[in-house]
């Protein structure tokens, strides 16, 4: 057992390794301890798919702090402005080397095995399966530092890799996995030592053509024949994850380790982003009065052009948010109808899945030194932008603020739920693309389309209203629509009315529908792709954030408002207050930089990964596949 990890030489982190390897260690501690022979290569490939899922200490650091805020899926100051922190980037660099030395460990432990001739039958799939699971870790870090290294199992001192290499070999490593799994083998008793899939070979070929898939329509922008190539060759095998029961994901537990949620601390309040809701709002039609039976929230719908109460001296102005400095004082008059479903409304302790922390509705606005409004925000619904408000920030007991704001649901906290890693309305949507770009695909784009959102529709338990949401014309604020024909771009703006804060006058305004400015200069808000991207963006919620974050990098899509500039983010001085009103690819996070412990360990692979970057070892540098400007 020591000779075999010994080889493992993954250098990503010398501490990583170490700690990695102390653990193996642990297994010769005892006389009784297995050898060589009785090690099974799906202990360790287990374990690197549960650690994976990971435990609260880093998902709150990666996943939270950095997945869902740069994807917009919550409210939260952090990777948006620019923030990272070294220790929580070194902590990432070194759980995922852990993980892919798992992974690693099991591919050598079977191929020695079946080199001394005590392999069992299913020998052979698992060591192949476990370089599916390896190729998706490599995509991981990969997608989120950059260039990495590709040959650092093998025994060797690795050496960094462009992103596109990485790319190139992880297309190579899933189609040659793929072919060499024999589905006969049988799987009975080695099941529980897969907790993803338990050993359904038929299902890990059909995650690593879909891994394929997505990993082909990453490179669109950057290399287009490569990626059709790739895609249709993938599609082609008939054999990628199409339904419910076929989607790759690992069911989380209560507790402190790898299987607890992603997204279960207490003290993270997961508030609905302003990106959100301006895609949610209006988009497809559908009545909130239709949603609910509570007539306290009934009562509180306003119409549909009421923006509420303007508050232009204490809320910030100084973004491209559409909905900024307006205070809706009750409910949208439509709305997706999964928002309802992914967000508590603040009040509404009837609901099953209120989240029982969010106790408090009252908030407070300052207006003055002799005026303070107290608002009591049950059953309303409001979002804000990121971003630095300055001074009136300290005015306001209400942006950010716990049970004033609509949250994320209550089960996604209780570590109850499969988290997800693909799921099947992802490979419609990749589909959809993919027939749009006019590669070969087995359904038509608006087919596969309607097949995502109809199966998201169903995860979320709303498909009452599919019918009519897929028939909408309505926009949302953001300019997009869900009916796949209706292709017609919305007015310049739309008429609001609404209520002065100071005067109580009643007033009327031109809202304008933001103006994307990285995607198509700006002109384009409600063309077919702009909707695939929307709905499958809704469709990463909650659980495939970091997929949500490399589409805008991409991209561009779905619209994501400039953070507030009331006051300079010294982090992301490249937004300020004359350049707000247009977006740039500069003014969003594009990767996290690596950490000082892997440049203190080996300068010389950090100095080749920075230049295979293409750019500073900076939050702002966009990968290889990622837009440019």
């Amino acid at each position: 057992m020591k000779n075999i990890i010994s080889k493992i030489t993954f250098a990503l982190l010398i501490g990583g390794i170490t700690a990695s390897c102390s653990k193996f260690e642990e297994l010769n501690t005892s006389p009784t301890a297995a050898n060589e022979n009785q090690v099974k290569p799906e202990y360790f490939l287990n374990n690197a798919i549960i650690g994976a899922q990971q435990d609260p200490h880093i998902a709150e650091r990666v996943y939270v702090y950095y997945w869902k805020t740069a994807a917009r899926h919550h409210y939260f100051n952090y990777l948006n402005m620019g923030v990272d922190d070294d220790t929580f980037n070194g902590d990432y660099w070194r759980y995922i080397s852990e993980w892919l030395n798992n992974a690693n460990a099991a591919i050598e432990i079977a191929e020695k095995q079946a080199a001394n001739g005590t392999a069992a039958a299913h020998n052979e799939n698992v060591k192949q399966v476990a370089r599916i699971w390896r190729a998706y870790l490599m995509s991981e870090l990969s997608d989120n530092f950059g260039p990495a290294p590709i040959e650092s199992f093998k025994g060797t001192n690795p050496t960094f890799n462009t992103v596109q290499e990485v790319y190139n070999y992880l297309f190579d490593e899933l189609k040659d996995a793929t072919s060499k799994i024999d589905v006969s083998v049988a799987n009975g008793d080695i099941k529980s030592y897969d907790a993803a899939y338990g050993f359904n070979w038929e299902n890990w070929i059909r995650f690593a053509n879909s891994m394929r898939m997505r990993f082909a329509m990453r490179l669109s922008e950057v290399d287009a024949a490569k990626a059709k190539s790739e895609f249709e060759a993938a599609v082609a095998t008939n054999k990628f994850i199409e339904t419910k029961e076929q989607n790759f994901g690992v069911q989380e537990k209560d507790g402190w380790d790898p299987l607890s949620g992603v997204m279960s601390r207490s003290w993270n309040t997961q508030i609905l982003s302003a990106t959100l809701n301006n895609i949610f709002i209006g988009l497809g039609g559908i009545k909130t009065a239709d949603q609910f039976t509570n007539q306290g929230i009934i009562e509180k719908i306003k119409p549909e052009d009421d923006f509420g109460t303007r508050y232009l001296s204490n809320f910030s102005v100084k973004s491209n948010d559409p909905s900024q400095g307006y205070y809706l004082d009750g409910m949208p008059n439509k709305m997706d109808p999964r928002a309802y479903k992914a967000f508590f409304v603040p009040g509404n302790k009837t609901d099953g899945e209120y989240w029982p922390a969010a106790s408090t509705q009252e908030a407070s606005i300052k207006v003055s030194d002799t005026r303070t409004d107290i608002l009591d925000t049950k059953y309303t619904w409001n979002a804000f932008t990121g971003g630095t408000w300055g001074g009136l920030a300290s005015n306001l007991v209400f942006r950010g603020q716990n049970g004033r704001l609509p949250g994320m649901i209550n089960k996604f906290r209780t570590s109850t739920q499969k988290r997800l890693f693909f799921a099947s309305w992802e490979s419609h949507f990749l589909m959809a693309e993919a027939a749009l770009r006019g590669w070969s695909t087995p359904m038509s784009d608006k087919a596969a389309y309607e097949k995502g959102i109809e199966q998201n529709f169903e995860y979320w338990g709303v498909s009452s209203h599919l019918a009519a949401y897929k028939a909408s014309t309505n926009y949302n604020r953001v300019g997009t629509s869900v009916s796949y024909d209706h292709v017609t771009e919305p007015p310049a703006s739309h008429t609001v009315k609404f209520i002065d804060a100071y005067t109580g006058a009643p007033g009327t305004a031109q809202i304008p529908y933001p103006s994307n400015t990285i995607y198509k200069n700006g002109t384009v808000k409600n063309d077919k792709l702009t909707k695939i991207i929307t709905q499958k963006y809704i469709a990463t919620f909650p659980y495939m954030a970091l997929e949500a974050w490399s589409d805008h990098r991409r991209l561009g899509l779905p619209f994501f408002e400039n953070p507030a500039v009331e006051q300079p983010i010294q982090t992301m001085l490249q937004l300020n207050s004359s350049n707000y009103t247009k977006n740039q690819v500069n003014f969003f996070p594009q990767r996290l930089r690596y950490p000082s412990s892997f440049r203190s360990a080996d300068q010389t692979n950090y100095d080749k990964a920075v230049t295979q970057l293409g750019g500073e070892d900076q939050i702002f540098t966009p990968l290889w596949w990622a837009k440019k400007n």
